[in-house]
């Protein structure tokens, strides 16, 4: 177990992560290790078969802690109904759930924070929260119609947001679905370069 427990260390230590954000740093890794799989597996992949046999996997930022801070949560009470456009022009609904504030680097930041009327009324996904943002980086190093993060309703009025989990929606990689686009608000005017990069495409 001594032996296991230096091994560990010392690859955190190549890579320049602390210990103390080991946790993070593996909860990316197996993130994206699920990611793949599910872009790779036919029973849930958004892929048909030529573009499963394609895929080598998420291009995405190397894993960075500067991307993973403590936010305020502040809840919004009786918050607005929010239509959000999307890729095929159709409509989703969301609650306005709550507003992040947090620094990155030297600037401030916030972001909103919805919640699916439809995902809601599901009892597995009830606590789940979503995420939708632009950035700096969209349509450059990343995808132009934005990315999202998912977080569970925190107990208090603080959330650790880990950017190193930003994912690109299903229509980055494929036609035929209806992704929500960021609104207008949760654009930030700061790079992001963390999580999902553009997605090669193959005809």
């Amino acid at each position: 177990m001594k032996l296991l427990f230096l091994f560990v260390t010392a690859i955190i230590s190549v890579n320049g992560i602390s210990q103390g954000d080991s946790v993070y740093y593996y909860e990316t890794e197996k993130f994206w290790e699920d990611q793949n799989l599910h872009y790779t597996n036919k029973e849930t992949s958004p892929l048909n078969k030529k573009a499963r046999k394609q895929f080598t996997g998420h291009l995405r930022y190397e894993f960075n802690p500067s991307y993973v801070i403590t936010a305020g949560f502040q809840r919004i009470e009786n918050g607005d109904t929010v239509v959000m456009k999307t890729s095929a022009d159709t409509e989703k609904s969301y609650i306005k759930y709550a507003q992040l504030h947090f620094n990155l680097g030297r600037s401030h930041c916030h972001l909103y924070v919805y919640q699916s009327l439809t995902m809601r009324e599901i009892e597995e996904y009830k606590n789940y929260l979503f995420i939708p943002f632009k950035d700096l980086t969209s349509g450059n190093e990343t995808y132009g119609g934005g990315r999202y993060i998912d977080i569970m309703i925190p107990e208090g009025n603080q959330v650790v947001i880990n950017f190193n989990l930003a994912y690109n929606p299903y229509c980055a990689y494929t036609d035929g679905y209806f992704c929500p686009i960021p609104p207008a608000e949760n654009t930030l005017n700061v790079e992001v370069k963390a999580g999902a990069k553009t997605p090669v495409i193959h005809e």
